[in-house]
């Protein structure tokens, strides 16, 4: 008993959720990554699994009802044959080829069931819907999947996959400390991620890859591991890349060209959609996004994966190149691809462009060009709200309960079919003048006839359908009844109001202008409920001096010279009184801000 209590002095418990694993109090250890922040993350995946498990029921039950509906048909039309009371055998003949067609058709459809299914008649196929089984690509401390053995009663089994031999050491220990129910599921590898997936094709229901940075080199074996119909969960930290100046080095790793925009880090969602898209598309692939967000430091898209050859030859259509302007905030998307209809058959073609002149018609100035980025749908509507349904019926069961019902309610609201946003300050700041509250801009653009809405991805975010010459025309109305002062005749703002509006902008408040959770006072936008509260350093690196704005200066000092204690070495203290659970929400007042949008930026609450 000694033993054992010597060999767990250097060890604290970690719980989250169902879940408990064991780690080394000593931060200059450092041997096996663990970030406490990406409880985020962990909860988010859970929910977003528990809401795939109970879909895929629902398809597989709606799939064997088709069949079985299919399949009396043709015992019936079998039935009504020579020897029956009522029908001719050419009739019923007939009727036979028919409703064979129809079954076979529905075979068809749902090819993907199993592998077995696709080898044996489609009457014969197993009525049981086989358990899930999940692949962790990078498991790290293996919390992860713990979580998923431990809280997700259904599942077959979890693969937990790392290439480091400490990490998997250290998985190890913590399914075997989690007792039974972990040991009897996971199932840990010393291996490459890449090469396993890649020796597995189609075998995982999910694949889940969170690793730290990019994730670029996992994605071409990861679509192929997944099954028909399958999840694959991606997180990217490489947000430097996805959303930084260095444009070239984002096009090696995903194939797109980020610009520059508030907008950047829901472009950086986009592109990497799109940079699965494209790697699925060799292999006749294609992915369907039912939730992408982005949170604290990261990003994290999930998809689902299908196979059809008719189904890729679509995916120009789902890409586009964004024109951002340089001298304004305006933006516009260029599809690479559209339909073109002829004698009732339907052909791909490449789009037609440029959709903008060489200069900006608002202000004047030239375009740049990025992407292609993903400019379809981003989210599935009632997988958003399915999945908030049923973290709000398990709250106990979440331990970022707050944060992410924050998330899932936003993004519930968002218009789903309207890429990118802007942000109202900036395009005040174009002109110079005081901002409107979001209210009064929300009502101007409805008053207008167009759709308006918030966006998860920054608290001043707006997307709507608008064109920017309305945008502009509101923005022109809301200078008359609030002047600025003279600019220099050769800025951006004098150029945007020396055109007189050809819309008369409406500012009485329209019912829709507030959400149903804004007019609740839901909170959607929660402070970061500790300091440092971020990326944390990669396992087996040595802490230095450099990496002070992740652990703090403190901590850092003293690990450098030797002194760190136990109670010490806790890298997060509370920043304010403020938890999770508290804070103020970000909303909208009716009143105009009094401060100008360059000196109003400074102190602005942002998405933690």
């Amino acid at each position: 008993m000694e033993d054992v209590e010597n060999k767990l002095k250097d060890y604290e418990i970690v719980r989250e959720g169902e879940a408990e694993i064991i780690i080394n109090k000593k931060i200059a250890a450092n041997e096996v990554f663990y970030n406490p922040v990406q409880v985020h993350n962990r909860d988010m995946s859970v929910a977003l699994l528990r809401t795939f498990i109970a879909k895929r029921e629902e398809e597989h039950k709606a799939m064997m009802d088709k069949r079985d509906k299919a399949h009396n048909k043709v015992s019936q039309s079998k039935s009504s044959g020579p020897n029956g009371e009522n029908g001719s055998t050419g009739q019923h003949d007939e009727m036979d080829v028919d409703a064979e067609k129809e079954t076979n058709k529905v075979a068809d459809e749902t090819e993907d069931l199993s592998t077995e299914a696709t080898k044996t008649p489609s009457r014969k196929v197993a009525r049981e819907l086989k358990a899930p089984v999940v692949l962790e690509a990078l498991a790290a401390s293996g919390l992860r999947s713990i979580r998923y053995a431990r809280e997700i009663d259904v599942l077959e089994k979890v693969v937990a996959l790392d290439i480091d031999k400490a990490c998997i050491e250290a998985c190890k220990r913590n399914i075997k400390f989690n007792g039974a129910s972990a040991m009897s599921k996971i199932e840990p590898h010393l291996t490459d991620a890449r090469v396993y997936m890649l020796t597995h094709p189609k075998e995982f229901d999910v694949v889940d890859i969170d690793p730290y940075g990019a994730p670029s080199i996992f994605l071409d074996s990861a679509v192929q591991a997944v099954a028909d119909g399958g999840l694959l969960m991606c997180t990217a930290t490489d947000m430097a890349v996805l959303c930084g100046p260095n444009g070239e080095v984002c096009h090696s790793k995903y194939g797109s060209y980020p610009t520059k925009g508030k907008y950047n880090h829901e472009m950086a969602l986009r592109i990497l959609l799109a940079s699965i898209e494209s790697h699925a598309n060799r292999y006749k692939r294609y992915i369907v996004p039912v939730l992408s967000v982005s949170m604290d430091f990261y990003i994290r898209v999930f998809v689902r994966v299908f196979t059809s050859a008719n189904e890729v030859k679509k995916t120009p259509q789902k890409l586009s190149y964004v024109y951002q302007c340089v001298g304004c905030d305006s933006f516009h998307l260029q599809c690479l691809g559209r339909t073109v209809t002829k004698n009732n058959s339907v052909k791909n073609a490449p789009a037609i462009g440029p959709v903008v002149p060489q200069e900006c018609s608002a202000c004047g100035k030239k375009f740049t060009i990025g992407g292609p980025i993903w400019s379809a749908p981003i989210h599935d509507q009632e997988w958003v709200v399915s999945t908030l349904t049923e973290v709000k019926s398990m709250k106990d069961r979440y331990p970022a309960y707050d944060k992410i019902t924050s998330v899932l309610t936003t993004i519930s609201e968002e218009l789903h079919d309207i890429p990118l946003f802007f942000s109202l300050h900036n395009i005040c700041a174009n002109v110079k003048c005081t901002s409107p509250s979001a209210v009064l801009f929300r009502s101007a653009v409805l008053n207008a006839g167009y759709r308006i809405s918030s966006t998860h991805v920054n608290p001043l975010g707006l997307k709507t359908d608008a064109p920017w010459d309305v945008i502009w025309d509101i923005m022109r109305c809301w200078v008359k009844n609030h002047p600025v002062k003279e600019q220099p005749h050769d800025s951006v703002g004098t150029a945007i109001l020396s055109k007189s509006p050809k819309l008369e902008a409406n500012f009485s408040r329209a019912a829709a202008a507030l959400s149903r959770a804004q007019a609740k006072k839901v909170k959607r936008f929660l402070p970061n409920p500790e300091r440092h509260w971020g990326p944390k350093i990669r396992a087996g690196r040595k802490i230095t001096s450099k990496h002070a704005s992740l652990l703090g200066p403190d901590v850092v000092n003293r690990v450098i010279n030797g002194a760190a204690s136990t109670e010490d070495e806790k890298v997060a203290e509370p920043n304010n009184p403020t938890t999770e659970t508290g804070g103020d929400a970000t909303n909208e007042e009716d009143e105009p801000s009094t401060k100008r949008q360059k000196n109003g930026d400074v102190g602005l609450a942002t998405e933690p």
